[in-house]
């Protein structure tokens, strides 16, 4: 299940994507936490995922595009509550303030889980940018989980 809500915000053009995943909360937040689970779903270079998931913490990671470009990503956690909550910010160039991007976890029965992920961006390029990569982090995310948990 996916669903979208595109709306422009008052400081901003933000996007909302829910989906329900065939996994536990607990599985689908080891695999947001952890980088040896976070790289292979996220298309992340191996070796380059780093994690420190705590409240002002650092995260690090270098994403490869299907055509093999590489582009570092770094940011800091924001919020932590788990199993339910992360706050990440991102390091974007040119911008003197992080980008933040939410993601709410709710268990949906004993083996499903809703996970909504939102973003505010300044603009609606960037917006549709910002939800087309996390769509397809979704996407990832969704085949690692339901295949891990039939393994």
């Amino acid at each position: 299940m996916s669903s979208t809500d595109q709306t422009p915000a008052a400081d901003g053009f933000s996007y909302t994507l829910t989906r329900t995943l065939d996994a536990p909360v607990a599985r689908v937040w080891r695999a947001w936490t952890t980088p040896e689970q976070y790289a292979p779903w996220a298309h992340a270079a191996p070796g380059s995922v780093e994690m420190d998931v705590r409240p002002g913490g650092a995260w690090k990671a270098t994403m490869l595009t299907p055509d093999g470009d590489a582009f570092p990503l770094t940011g800091s956690y924001v919020e932590v509550t788990e199993p339910s909550r992360l706050v990440l910010g991102m390091d974007l160039p040119g911008r003197p303030d992080q980008v933040t991007m939410t993601l709410q976890l709710t268990e949906r029965g004993p083996a499903r889980t809703e996970i909504t992920l939102s973003q505010t961006c300044d603009t609606a390029e960037e917006r549709n940018m910002a939800e087309q990569g996390s769509g397809m982090l979704l996407d990832g995310l969704a085949g690692y989980v339901t295949e891990d948990t039939r393994s």
